[in-house]
Order: C-alpha cells, then sequence, then structure tokens
C-alpha cells in the first residue's frame, strides 16, 4: 500500500498539471454527464498537430540536427546575453509564422540544449520565462501567429490592418519589456567546450522517437477541453457570463484566460459579446500571467520540467513574476489608450 502511495505521490510530482487538469476536467462531469458530445469538446486537429510537431521534433533531435546548429550558434555568439537575446528573439519571430505553440516546441528543446553545452544551466529559468514571453507576442504580430487570434480573425472578420494596429501598442510594450530584462543577463565570455564528432545512433531509432513524444502533455490538452466545454454548458455560467462580459470584454477575457487559457476564452467571449476589439486585446494581454493562461505557457514548462524537474518550482515563481508584470503594464497601456 505505501508502495502504491508512493508511486502516486511521485506521478503527481512529476506530472502535477496533468493531474490537477484531470481532476478538474473529472468534477466538472458531474455537473454535465459524459455523453458523446465529449468528443465534440476536443479540438483534435490541436491534439493531432502537436503529436506530429513533437514527433517532428524528437526526429530532429535523434538525428543530431539540433546538436549541429548549437554548436554552429555557439561558434558565431561571444557571450551569453547574445546567445540569450538571440535564443529569445528566435522564439519571437519564428511565432509570427508558426505559431506561439509550434516556436516553443521546437526552440525550447534547442535552448536546453544550447545552455547546458556552454555550462550555464543557471540561465535556464530565465531564458526559457523571456522566450515564452517573446513567442506570446510574437504571435500578436499576424493573426495566424497563434490559435486564439486564427479564431477572433475569422470570426471578427476585421481587416488585417486594422488586427495588426490594434495590438502594435502592446507589442512595441513587451518588445521593450523584454529588451530592458536583457540587461540583467550577464555578458560573460562563452566557453566552448571540447566537442567530438557527432555519432547518430541508428539502432532503436524510430523507439527512441515515440517514447521521446510527451503523451501526458496531449492527455492535459484533452483533460482541459473537455474541462472547458463543461464549463460552457453548465446553465448558472452561462447566465452569469452574460451579464459579466458585456461592456467588460477586456478584463472578463484576461480573467478568463488565467483560468481556461485565451483560446477557450476567445471562443467564449465571441458568443456573448460583438465588441470583437476588446476582446482580441483582451485575449492576446490574457495570454500572460498564469501557467495555464496560454497553452504555449503549459508548453514550456512541461519541456523544462521533464528535462529539469529540479528548476520547475523555481521557474514557475520567475515564469510568474515576470508574466504578472508585464500582463500590468499592458493593461496600464490599455488604460492609458482607451
Amino acid at each position: 500500500m505505501n508502495n502504491l502511495t508512493d508511486g502516486f505521490l511521485n506521478f503527481f510530482k512529476n506530472e502535477t498539471i496533468f493531474c490537477i487538469s484531470l481532476i478538474l476536467a473529472i468534477v466538472s462531469c458531474f455537473f454535465v454527464l459524459p455523453s458523446i458530445d465529449y468528443l465534440n469538446y476536443i479540438n483534435w486537429e490541436t491534439i493531432i498537430l502537436l503529436f506530429v510537431i513533437m514527433v517532428f521534433v524528437e526526429i530532429l533531435k535523434n538525428l543530431a540536427v539540433f546538436e549541429i546548429f548549437v554548436r554552429k550558434l555557439l561558434n558565431k555568439v561571444k557571450n551569453t546575453r547574445g546567445l540569450v537575446l538571440f535564443l529569445v528573439f528566435t522564439c519571437f519571430f519564428s511565432s509570427i509564422f508558426i505559431t506561439n505553440d509550434v516556436s516553443l516546441i521546437i526552440f525550447v528543446p534547442f535552448a536546453l540544449l544550447a545552455l547546458k553545452k556552454v555550462d550555464r544551466l543557471d540561465l535556464i529559468i530565465f531564458a526559457v520565462s523571456l522566450e515564452t514571453i517573446a513567442a506570446n507576442v510574437g504571435c500578436m504580430v499576424l493573426p495566424i501567429g497563434a490559435p486564439h487570434n486564427i479564431v477572433m480573425y475569422t470570426v471578427s472578420h476585421i481587416p488585417f490592418q486594422s488586427f495588426f494596429m490594434l495590438l502594435l501598442p502592446y507589442i512595441v510594450v513587451s518588445v521593450i519589456f523584454l529588451i530592458i530584462l536583457s540587461f540583467f543577463i550577464p555578458r560573460d565570455v562563452i566557453n566552448l567546450p571540447s566537442m567530438g564528432k557527432i555519432e547518430i545512433e541508428w539502432e532503436g531509432f524510430l523507439k527512441r522517437v515515440f517514447l521521446g513524444v510527451d503523451y501526458y502533455l496531449l492527455l492535459t490538452f484533452i483533460a482541459l477541453f473537455v474541462l472547458i466545454g463543461n464549463l460552457q454548458g453548465i446553465p448558472f455560467l452561462n447566465s452569469l457570463f452574460k451579464q459579466w462580459i458585456i461592456g467588460n470584454e477586456v478584463l472578463f477575457g484576461i480573467l478568463s484566460s488565467q483560468i481556461i487559457s485565451n483560446v477557450p476564452a476567445a471562443i467564449l467571449l465571441s458568443g456573448f459579446s460583438t465588441n470583437y476589439e476588446a476582446i482580441i486585446v483582451g485575449i492576446n494581454i490574457g495570454g500572460l500571467g498564469t501557467l495555464i493562461a496560454s497553452m504555449a505557457n503549459l508548453i514550456s514548462y512541461k519541456i523544462l520540467a521533464r528535462e529539469f524537474n529540479d528548476l520547475k518550482i523555481r521557474y514557475l515563481i520567475v515564469f510568474t513574476v515576470l508574466n504578472l508584470a508585464l500582463l500590468f503594464i499592458l493593461l496600464a497601456v490599455y488604460f492609458l489608450t482607451n
């Protein structure tokens, strides 16, 4: 019995977010009884896309592609600040075109490998926190940069240029925020370790690829989709939403994103209000804050926790402090410009 309890506690410790998401999803099932409709809650395109991307990233890792690029990068970058800035703004620019989620799935492992190579594990928490913020900001540039903006772009029919101009002040302030934070990164000279010949191990290649996929991350997303679907199906909450949302789209977009993440928040708010500009601002600012505010936040955390489980508590603290700081700054920008 003790072994079973210890095993459960260890599993909960290692997969905390999945366990909490699963518990909440199960609790919500008592309010909306399970049915075939549950399958419609889940965005299967997102789940399949994440799975395919994770398999692709594992293939790149096992083919030593990351290793090759990291070595080339380290030969070009001369100090730690330059290295972290490169990693952060790679996430920013790539998220414009390949979405914030995909950007982090690819470049957080890349950052972890690069910082391990130069023996600067002390910079990992700060670097990954900034990478995540950068991805969440970069995805504001184009409507295709994140699922929540794709939802709002298709629902609102707001012209492309208007969409960009609406979020431009928040993008500019966020980039300034990232640059200011970069001055807290030491400019230590990078000491390149001796690097041997790269060898690819072909035996058991496919097994390693599929075992490397974070299936609990996929299950976490499924649990969250079920939870959100059930929340939307509770009449009492629907009634409250109607009273709260209209006229308070920005604030409600921010608050709801902290609890159910900004993609479901976009779907939820757009069903109750046609003030799409305010919803767009609210859910984009709302992607900052808690770990669950954006699915991208969860992705970064899971990647880091798998590699450095002992760092996850400190990461959560630093990540939350930085995100909340920028969230309140952007909220102040909203009130000053409206």
